[in-house]
């Protein structure tokens, strides 16, 4: 199931949190995640103990600070988006440097990015320290449709395969001096993306051909039967139920 090598997000160790079952961290980060959302905005040093609790994660795992850093860019549109929330929201305003704020949207606009980068942080975290094969083996031991896990497996499969022969084409039209520079050079690019197509929906024919000439019925079979030990769930739930505790003190202090 999946890919057959790691995703650029992988980091590949051998920490603690590598070595837990795929579907124990899912669990984890999920539960972490509700938590976060579930917690009072007004109570901000809840989520920096939250960004110390996933800073413990990060260490154990043995995930550099650039590294995570990096990985965060991809919540560039959100950001842009809670920074404008102060300016367009209505309600009681203040003024601050100059600039009538709105209250409400300086508290969505913080609600925003306190619990969008703590998740985002998670996510990545669990990405760094899981490949992609052993999440779709994760998904499958938590119970997930099986239809779902099998089109998540095929995508990130086609999706490398689609990537690979756009690269192959770009190297066959810069080997003959192709150079894309204006409006007039995009009839070849257009073309390149209909040959992209066809090529792409053959070799979907040919893959699937080829399943069902090994017995395949609508189902893949189980590889690996991931189990977890006691220990393991308790080690992975610790985030979240740090959490817990300090969402519910959010709550009543």
């Amino acid at each position: 199931m999946g890919a057959g090598h790691a995703h650029r997000l992988y980091r590949h160790g051998h920490s603690p949190v590598h070595g837990l079952p795929p579907h124990t961290k899912l669990a984890a980060v999920f539960a972490f995640v509700v938590v976060v959302v579930s917690t009072p905005r007004e109570a901000m040093w809840a989520f920096a103990v939250y960004a110390g609790l996933l800073g413990l994660v990060a260490y154990a795992a043995r995930v550099p600070a650039g590294f995570l850093l990096r990985r965060l860019l991809i919540e560039v549109p959100f950001v842009a988006f809670a920074v404008l929330l102060p300016f367009v929201a209505e309600g009681e305003r203040i003024e601050v440097l100059g600039l009538s704020l709105s209250v409400n949207g300086l508290w969505g606009a913080w609600n925003v990015l306190a619990k969008g980068t703590l998740g985002v942080t998670a996510s990545v975290l669990l990405a760094a320290t899981t490949e992609l094969r052993e999440l779709l083996l994760g998904l499958q031991r938590l119970k997930l449709p099986p239809l779902l896990v099998q089109i998540a497996s095929f995508m990130i499969r086609y999706g490398d395969v689609i990537t690979d022969e756009m690269r192959r084409m770009r190297i066959a039209r810069e080997s003959r001096g192709f150079e894309a520079s204006g409006v007039k050079h995009w009839g070849v690019l257009a073309k390149s993306a209909g040959a992209l197509f066809i090529r792409s929906y053959e070799r979907g024919e040919r893959v699937h051909l080829a399943m069902i000439s090994r017995g395949y019925s609508g189902a893949m079979p189980v590889i690996d039967e991931s189990t977890a030990s006691r220990a393991q769930w308790s080690y992975a739930l610790a985030l979240p139920a740090a959490a817990l505790v300090v969402c519910l003190l959010g709550w009543v202090l």
